[in-house]
Formats: C-alpha cells, structure tokens, sequence
C-alpha cells in the first residue's frame, strides 16, 4: 500500500504507525479518524487533512475575521460567522470563546466528522461548542448552504480544503471557481469578510478574489513547526459605491 500522501509541515512522530480508529465510506469518499501518538488525524481520500497537533493558523482564522469586522468605522453590533469545515473543531472552540459573535453556523458535509465530535474522541477540541445556543450545525455542502442563504453573513471562515490549489475532492474545485467565489461574495453582508485557509501559498488566488468582485485583498503567513507556512487570504465585500 503507498503512503499516505502529507502535505508540508505534517507531523512525523518516532512512532510511525498511525492506529486508525474508524473508517468510513460516505457520498464523498472515504474519510478515516486515526491515533499517531498523541496526536489525532483526519485523513480523507488519502490525503491528511489536519490534527490536533497545534491549530494556531485555524484559531486565527476566526480571530483575523474578528479583528476586520471590529476595526471597521462601523462595525456590525451582532456580527453573524459561518465556518465552512468543521475539523478537528479548532476554529468553533475559537468562535464560542468569543461572546461577541452573535450567530455561528458551522456546515460540514462528512457526517462520520460530525459524530467524531458529539460522541468520539474529537469532542474534547470542540470544548464542548456543539452545544453552545448560539451554534448551528449543517450537514450540506458549502457550496449549495452559500447559494440558499445569500446576504446572511457578516464572516465566512473556510477550511474546507488543503488550499484553493489542493482540493480533497475534485468537485470542490467549484468553491474557488469564479462562480463559487462569487457564492462567497453573494453570501456575505455588505462589509463582511472572507478569509480562507491554505496550507500553502497559491499566488493566483488573490487576483481570483478581486476578479469575482473582493476588495481590500491580502495574505497573512502562519509559521509552522515544519515545512512552509500556513497561509490566510483574507478579503472583504463592500458595495459599489462604498468601494469606488
């Protein structure tokens, strides 16, 4: 059997004989919940998608969505954040610790993800989240969950992929598509940012963002333990006249 493939910066433990913990087949593939010592991993279709090993970058995520909001000249007084990927829960811990969200949505397709954080041994990332009363969880695809609620989000937090150029499934190549990133746009507030997870740069995606309509466009580099950094794209919508 080949490796796993890893993307940069992966853990390598001395121990490398990961114990996978249940494997399941869903519509989108095969996603597995493995132990590498200490750490838990997610991988899907054989690709790693993340662990528990640190998740500053994914923390951030909610907190660089935060901080555009806050230092806006008007800021909204109850500010509404769908995180697209639920993961190992990094980012939703983040957004509950926060009492100034008003709403948080987080829409995650994989079911077996889901279950791994009400009754498995992801629970204990997501500090209990889940049943925070201003949570909402959604089993959907982002793409379709976008196009249902246009105008409904004063933050979209996306860490659905490795990156805009290291998808886990083909179909979801869409969501950086012109047309999915247009969704994004669709689905924000006006003012309401974007910011999208990578484990890598991809110097073609800011100018995809400000082709599908984003201004105020930018990068912000996470260092890593190993390998290049993590990286966030952080864009933001405002209305013709607003950004003329």
């Amino acid at each position: 059997m080949a490796p796993t493939p890893v993307p940069p910066g992966a853990p390598r433990g001395a121990d490398d004989r990961p114990v996978v913990l249940e494997r399941r087949e869903g519509p989108h593939g095969e996603v597995v919940l493995r132990r590498h010592g200490d750490l838990l991993q997610i991988i899907a279709n054989g690709c790693f998608l993340m662990d528990t090993s640190d998740g500053a970058s994914e923390r951030l995520l909610v907190r660089a969505a935060l901080d555009e909001l806050a230092g806006r000249q008007a800021p909204p007084p109850a500010p509404r954040l769908l995180i697209g990927g639920l993961g190992v829960g990094f980012s939703l811990a983040e957004a509950a610790a926060d009492a100034r969200w008003a709403a948080i949505e987080v829409v995650e397709r994989e079911r077996a993800v889901v279950d791994w954080h009400r009754a498995g041994p992801l629970a204990a990332h997501s500090a209990g989240a889940l049943d925070d009363p201003r949570v909402t969880l959604v089993e959907s695809d982002l793409l379709t969950r976008l196009r249902e609620h246009p105008a409904r989000y004063d933050a979209l937090c996306l860490d659905i992929d490795n990156g805009p150029d290291w998808t886990v499934t083909e179909d979801n190549d869409g969501l950086y598509s012109p047309a999915g990133l247009a969704a994004c746009r669709a689905a924000l507030r006006e003012g309401g940012v974007l910011v999208v997870w990578s484990a890598q740069d991809s110097p073609t995606f800011p100018d995809r963002l400000r082709m599908a309509g984003f201004d105020r466009v930018g990068t912000e580099e996470v260092p890593v333990a190993r390998g290049v950094p993590d990286v966030l794209f952080l864009a933001s919508h405002q209305s013709a006249s607003r950004s003329a």
